[in-house]
């Protein structure tokens, strides 16, 4: 299957270097440019899109604008944002991600990070990117005010069973579905089962939602070094 990428930046020598880093890959293909968040959006409702690359700042609507837009439209429920950002530490990653961005990547990352960042995304398999955002999503969340409990996901929380707050508690931390099984002994698919109940229970659209709620509901306090 061709993962169908759309390239949303307002520097058109990123978009080009992009594109090409992109097209290269067998299993890729980019499917649209655009300079600006509405953009984005009117290009992923037009065409057929896995993966928005999307640059958190641009004139105009911004990415996140434009993240909380795709992410709120039924007809896009299938895409996946990956915020692209220059700074690694940045408050607006963590509103992407309550926006509803799969996950975020810093612009000076290698192309392999990059190319596997978009599969990741586009699997819906983990937090979709280097392991070092593992360690990063709690203190962006802390920083972004995660003291401040929803009590809305406290109370969805009691819908889910024993396991299944066991395996949110895991993805909270970043780990994939193999690293779950390992840990708690069970099969991947098991695990995956797990997942996808926990995602219809609790209304979260990908594993970066589960994250956001396992914080902000406190079933997972930040850790900040």
């Amino acid at each position: 299957m061709t993962i169908r990428v759309l390239l949303a930046d307002d520097q058109a020598l990123l978009r080009s270097a992009f594109r090409v880093l992109v097209d290269s890959e067998p299993d890729m293909e980019v499917v649209g440019e655009a300079s600006d968040g509405a953009e984005a959006v009117r290009l992923a409702k037009e065409r057929p899109t896995d993966v928005v690359l999307m640059d958190i700042r641009m004139p105009g609507t911004d990415g996140l604008a434009a993240t909380r837009m795709i992410s709120e439209d039924p007809a896009l429920a299938d895409v996946r944002v990956v915020i692209l950002t220059t700074f690694e530490v940045d408050d607006y990653v963590v509103q992407s991600l309550r926006a509803g961005a799969a996950g975020f990547l810093g612009k000076g990352s290698e192309p392999e990070e990059l190319l596997n960042a978009i599969r990741v995304a586009a699997g819906g398999e983990a937090l979709l990117s280097p392991a070092a955002t593992k360690g990063l999503i709690a203190r962006f969340l802390a920083q972004g005010g995660a003291d401040d409990r929803d009590p809305a996901h406290a109370e969805r929380l009691d819908a889910l069973t024993v396991r299944e707050r066991e395996v949110l508690v895991q993805v909270a931390g970043g780990l994939s579905n193999d690293e779950i099984a390992e840990r708690l002994t069970v099969s991947p698919l098991t695990v995956k089962t797990h997942v996808n109940r926990a995602m219809a229970k609790l209304g979260a659209r990908d594993r970066a939602q589960l994250v956001v709620i396992a914080y902000e509901s406190g079933l997972v306090r930040p850790r900040v070094d």
